[in-house]
């Protein structure tokens, strides 16, 4: 295997994560960019961590999510960059952030099941665009008559809320009411930009 310096691997590693057009993991770098090279678990470990120091005090930063690394902007320049955005975008009812919350919260969980927490019906609609933003799917089938679809959340769904895993997930109340404020709509999802989306040399990578 083909021998590669401290600061290389570190120039590789920050390139790869720039370029890939999704959060990548480790063991994604380890299989494509690294596959070659003679880089054990605790360089690469290293190099991310010397990265990480590196953006720290920057405007973009490197953050691990649940499905890897990725560059995104500090949440606090979110009020700024998100004027970059000027086209209408979605606000979502507060009865389709709490059915996200009680998946979040409580699953695997049936639609009967949030139903009965919250005393009225989940319309299919709600469920609809859950799925279909990826945050939400079907992880099996309840074994009571009728076998109701159980729902959980999914990897894009913690990408989404900077997560890493469902451990630092807010107190619901809270959670509802961060999303309401905060993260409920798409160009404020944007405004946390990957550093590929910020920039417009990188997008000729792809």
């Amino acid at each position: 295997m083909a021998k590669i310096n401290k600061q290389q691997l570190k120039q590789l590693i920050e390139a790869a994560i720039f370029v890939a057009d999704e959060p990548l993991s480790k063991e994604r770098m380890q299989q494509t960019v690294l596959m070659d090279l003679d880089v054990s678990t605790r360089a690469l470990n290293e190099a991310l961590a010397e990265l990480t120091l590196d953006y720290a005090p920057r405007g973009v930063q490197l953050v691990e999510l649940a499905s890897g690394f990725r560059f995104q902007s500090m949440d606090s320049l979110s009020p700024w960059l998100g004027r970059l955005w000027q086209e209408n975008v979605p606000r979502y009812s507060r009865a389709m952030l709490e059915t996200l919350a009680l998946i979040a919260y409580r699953q695997p969980i049936t639609r009967g099941e949030i139903e009965d927490i919250r005393g009225v019906s989940v319309s299919s609609h709600i469920i609809k665009t859950l799925t279909e933003r990826q945050w939400v799917k079907v992880v099996g089938h309840k074994e009571v008559p009728g076998r109701p679809a159980l729902y959980a959340t999914t990897r894009h769904f913690l990408d989404y809320f900077t997560l890493k895993s469902l451990d630092e997930l807010p107190p619901i109340d809270s959670f509802i009411e961060g999303v309401s404020d905060e993260q409920n709509t798409d160009a404020e999802n944007a405004s946390q930009v990957s550093a590929e989306q910020a920039s417009p040399n990188n997008q000729q990578v792809h």
